[in-house]
């Protein structure tokens, strides 16, 4: 059966928590909007008690976005809780997201709280948010750090209260792929309504493991995945959703599931995230790098123009980019070159290629790329 998994959107919250980005509540608007158009099922808009500027920016996008949830952050605290009641209170579909630390070294430094503290603190802002929205969503923080059986107590205290939404959050990025599995593993054997609340995970990628680990959740139970948009985030980031969203879909045999992402909006988000945070993104990107569908050595050349599904599990148009690029360098082989001439309107073939390739390689000895204007001298001085 073919799991359905849903996609919640944190770059106007975490993602706004990268060292020096600060969106506007145009930008946030304009932001939620083409996360709308990329399917994302929930936004996660600001967190309305931290700042007045978040409350209207969450209030702004709770009125924009028609067909995507929102909501908004909030501390196991009542004056958090009623900061996200009135500012999602205009919107057409919305959601809370409560938050308690519960592993010891944030239980014992951060909040100076005892374990049966903490579960008092879970079941009172459950059951008070519950009041005011139909779908609740939980985080133990630090969940990948919280000891096995208090996360299920946890977890379990949660649900009780009215908790729709339980999300594991790997805070720190301190996880593995397998951990995480076994992790998944205990919750289901220990949580009895299991299969009855929605599991979703929200990956750090201190490690750079945050996608494989959002991967990792599909296949033990989770059913939303939490992340930003070019991986954006507090620290080394979080796990970024295009990545996730292009390994469903060339993996769907593996995976086995599927979303409401519309992947050919995925280069045109990256985009707008990365003009409006001032972060350019890495040219080796996955998925949305400048480099993702380039390719320079000659054997990877040759094959692509053979057949593109030699080097090329998706191909940019899926995802909304520019065509397959096979730049000019000095580790290009004669077919690659012979195919830009070709391309550039010269009548060459393997014969006259053993000329100029000589002279090819002389100059891309001597440059990174090798130009068109480069090609036109090359043909000029050899005169063939």
């Amino acid at each position: 059966m073919t799991k359905q998994i849903q996609f919640f959107d944190t770059t106007l919250r975490d993602g706004e928590q990268t060292i020096g980005v600060n969106f506007n509540i145009d930008e946030k608007v304009k932001i939620a909007k083409q996360l709308e158009k990329f399917g994302v099922d929930v936004i996660e808009a600001g967190f309305p008690v931290a700042s007045k500027g978040d409350f209207e920016a969450v209030s702004a996008v709770s009125r924009a976005v028609k067909s995507t949830r929102v909501t908004g952050l909030a501390r196991a605290k009542k004056g958090d809780i009623d900061a996200c009641v009135k500012a999602t209170k205009d919107a057409t579909h919305k959601q809370i997201h409560v938050f308690i630390a519960t592993s010891p070294i944030h239980r014992e430094s951060k909040l100076h709280m005892t374990r049966e503290q903490v579960i008092q603190s879970i079941f009172d802002s459950v059951s008070y948010a519950h009041q005011f929205f139909d779908i609740v969503e939980f985080s133990p923080e630090d969940a990948t750090r919280t000891e096995p059986d208090f996360l299920v107590q946890s977890i379990q205290t949660a649900i009780d209260a009215g908790a729709t939404v339980i999300n594991i959050p790997d805070t720190v990025g301190y996880t593995n792929p397998a951990e995480f599995a076994q992790l998944f593993q205990n919750l289901r054997t220990n949580i009895p309504r299991f299969d009855e609340v929605t599991f979703s995970v929200h990956c750090h990628d201190d490690l750079g493991m945050a996608v494989a680990n959002s991967l990792a959740s599909i296949e033990n139970g989770a059913t939303r995945i939490e992340g930003t948009i070019n991986g954006i985030g507090e620290r080394a980031g979080n796990a970024a959703l295009e990545e996730v969203a292009a390994a469903m879909y060339v993996r769907k045999d593996y995976y086995n599931a599927e979303s409401n992402i519309n992947l050919s909006e995925t280069k045109k988000t990256s985009d707008m995230i990365s003009n409006f945070s001032n972060m350019p993104v890495p040219h080796n990107k996955a998925v949305v790098g400048d480099n993702a569908f380039s390719h320079e050595s000659g054997i990877h050349q040759d094959g692509m123009l053979k057949n593109p599904q030699t080097y090329e599990i998706l191909t940019p148009e899926v995802v909304g980019a520019h065509k397959t690029t096979l730049p000019l360098g000095k580790l290009s082989g004669s077919h690659a070159v012979m195919a830009k001439l070709q391309k550039m309107g010269y009548e060459v073939d393997k014969d006259t290629m053993k000329i100029i390739f000589p002279k090819f390689k002389a100059v891309a000895d001597h440059t990174n790329i090798v130009s068109e204007n480069d090609l036109e001298y090359i043909m000029q001085e050899v005169n063939v």
